[in-house]
């Protein structure tokens, strides 16, 4: 009968702390192996799917109504469900810095945090 993995690991992990303490100190302290620089932070933090599904229920209000123009009849609202986190998230970053140019989507995009914005991408990036 052939042992479990587990049962193994287990028996190893018994067995080598006192097969180590049985074997001699090595007489001069081994070289300490350089520090790796650390990983660069990431540029959008991860995205919470359920959160961006909360989040979303106010961008149903003009997104979620198929050839809908809102109050500037200049402007038809976009489909947002299926487009591309990276596409949603720089969206949303200019209109909160401006480079983009609409009042309202301003005002929406300068409620929500970073976090919050990649909880909407993430969400959003799936609705068909």
């Amino acid at each position: 009968m052939r042992p479990q993995p587990l049962a193994a690991c287990l028996a190893l992990a018994v067995l080598l702390p006192l097969g180590a303490a049985a074997q001699p100190a090595p007489a001069t302290p081994a070289p300490a192996a350089p520090v790796a620089a650390p990983a660069p932070a990431a540029a959008t933090p991860a995205g919470n799917f359920d959160n961006g599904r909360v989040l979303a229920y106010t961008c149903q209000g003009c997104h979620g109504i198929t050839g809908y123009k809102n109050a500037y009849p200049s402007y038809r609202v976009p489909k947002i469900g299926g487009q591309s986190q990276q596409y949603l998230v720089q969206a949303l970053s200019e209109y909160r810095q401006g480079k983009r140019k609409h009042p309202t989507m301003q005002a929406q995009s300068m409620s929500f945090s970073e976090q919050e914005i990649a909880d909407l991408a993430v969400y959003l990036s799936t609705v068909k």
